[in-house]
């Protein structure tokens, strides 16, 4: 009974068990990454030097490969030289989690290594404007677009098969084409976020619109119902908790364009910081601002979520999550 309870086909959780879950999505791939960090015999392909004994091109705190260290120490061996000392490790690029965790924490209190460079929380606000400028102009619209399209069909045929193929189009294809007529600075990072997210927009509102009960516009309809009323009294407010929910959606589709955005042009915001400690090999780094970047987006929507919950206390689905 108790399995039933835990597999049962579409049936809804209870709060304690939805919270437990949640937890293990989590808490799964950090123990995963814990075990292949921590425990030696899981992978750990290299060898931190601690002492290089007589192999003169070794360095301590150098890694390894453990095919390259045990030859070294055969040779020394046979040598009667000084043996090299190591342990086994893991590549650079493969940092533990306790280092990430460090930083996090010196990321935000390690002043930026050049005179002109940004804290690591200016180069994070940084992107969050492209994100809001970009996803807000997107918006602006497409919402429009999406439901006029969803409610005529005259508006459909005009605009959704071009849509349709223009979304087929890969965003970062046009970086240069927005350096040259917006420069090099933040309008051509905001142009890729408008085009990755306007044309799913679109669709998916036009197709969310669609889904509005067809009889509430027959009622209408037969009230003598302007065009205009209709969408202001009938279709916009029934499509509301839907249109919501899709717009959280799409919101971290732009966060997928961010790197890509930014890249263009003059380099900034969180992907500079990310560039740049990568090629210093400060890999850790470079783990913590990725997580910084799910961080604020998974936080947001947890936040759109809660909001949702009271702008639509009758919505079903809201309530659920």
């Amino acid at each position: 009974m108790e399995t039933t309870a835990w597999f049962a086909a579409r049936q809804e959780l209870p709060p304690n068990r939805r919270k437990l879950l949640a937890i293990g999505s989590f808490v799964l791939p950090i123990l995963i990454w814990c075990l292949v960090s921590y425990v030696p015999f899981l992978w750990h392909p290299m060898v931190r030097i601690s002492d290089p004994g007589a192999v003169d091109y070794f360095q301590a705190d150098m890694l390894v490969d453990k095919a390259v260290f045990k030859a070294e120490l055969e040779t020394m061996q046979a040598q009667g030289g000084a043996l090299p000392v190591g342990g086994l490790s893991n590549p650079i690029y493969l940092p533990p989690p306790h280092k990430v965790a460090e930083a996090f924490y010196t990321g935000f209190t390690t002043p930026p290594a050049s005179k002109d460079g940004l804290w690591l929380h200016q180069s994070l606000w940084q992107s969050i404007q492209v994100i809001f400028w970009g996803f807000l102009l997107s918006s602006l619209v497409a919402v429009p677009l999406g439901v006029l399209a969803g409610t005529y069909s005259a508006v459909s045929r005009l605009f959704e098969p071009f849509i349709e193929f223009f979304r087929y189009l890969p965003a970062p294809a046009f970086g240069a084409l927005a350096v040259a007529v917006l420069g090099i600075y933040e309008g051509p990072k905001i142009a890729i976020i408008f085009i990755g997210t306007f044309f799913q927009q679109v669709l998916i509102i036009s197709n969310t619109t669609r889904k509005l009960d067809y009889a509430l516009l027959e009622a209408a309809l037969t009230l003598g119902t302007s065009r205009l009323k209709l969408l202001r009294h009938v279709v916009i407010p029934g499509i509301l908790p839907d249109l919501y929910r899709d717009q959280r959606i799409l919101l971290g589709w732009a966060w997928t364009y961010l790197i890509v955005a930014e890249l263009i042009g003059t380099s900034s915001g969180i992907t500079w910081f990310i560039t740049q400690q990568a090629r210093y090999e400060h890999f850790e780094n470079v783990y913590a601002a990725i997580l910084m970047i799910g961080i604020i987006g998974l936080g947001t929507d947890l936040v759109l979520a809660k909001l949702g919950k009271r702008l639509f206390p009758w919505d079903k689905p809201a309530n659920k999550q």
